[in-house]
């Protein structure tokens, strides 16, 4: 199909990408960079009932949006759990405070459009589990590296540096 415009793109002309992982189930359509978006991230995102989102986490330098479209559910935020429907926008700044999840415990699908700012650099923490990852590249899909590893594992600085024995 012909683009009507380079900086225009309909959802019907993306393909979703589908991320299923036991009760993590999500079918995404990545809007911002299809359109020319560089700074900006979008993805509308549906959750079947009875499905979670990705795992509980939060950036430390991307900060995130979700305005809810259709469907009811509960958004994560922080130590709290707030019953969310159409219409709500739900802000989630940078930090440990506002770690997020969305979860469908309706009965329709649950959908939304995830906005965010794209910085090419992230650390992402993951309380539920330990987990910290870090990654770095052109695009979330050109990375340069990604690196997943459990709270309190490090090395020293000089470890296994050439000449710093």
């Amino acid at each position: 199909m012909e683009r009507r415009h380079p900086n225009v793109i309909n959802i019907d002309e993306l393909e979703a990408s589908e991320m299923k992982k036991g009760k993590h189930h999500a079918r995404t359509r990545r809007l911002g960079p299809h359109a020319g978006n560089a700074q900006i991230g979008a993805t509308l995102t549906e959750l079947p009932p009875g499905a979670i989102s990705y795992p509980f986490h939060y950036h430390c330098a991307n900060e995130e949006a979700i305005y809810v479209i259709s469907g009811t559910g509960t958004s994560r935020i922080g130590e709290s759990r707030v019953a969310v429907r159409a219409g709500d926008w739900i802000a989630m700044p940078v930090g440990p405070e506002h770690a997020h999840q969305m979860i469908n415990d309706g009965k329709e699908p649950l959908i939304y459009l995830c906005v965010s700012t794209a910085h090419k650099c992230e650390v992402v923490g993951y309380p539920d589990s330990k987990k910290v990852a870090a990654s770095a590249g052109l695009s979330p899909m050109k990375l340069w590296i990604r690196q997943i590893v459990r709270e309190g594992e490090t090395l020293d600085y000089w470890d296994s540096e050439p000449g710093a024995q």
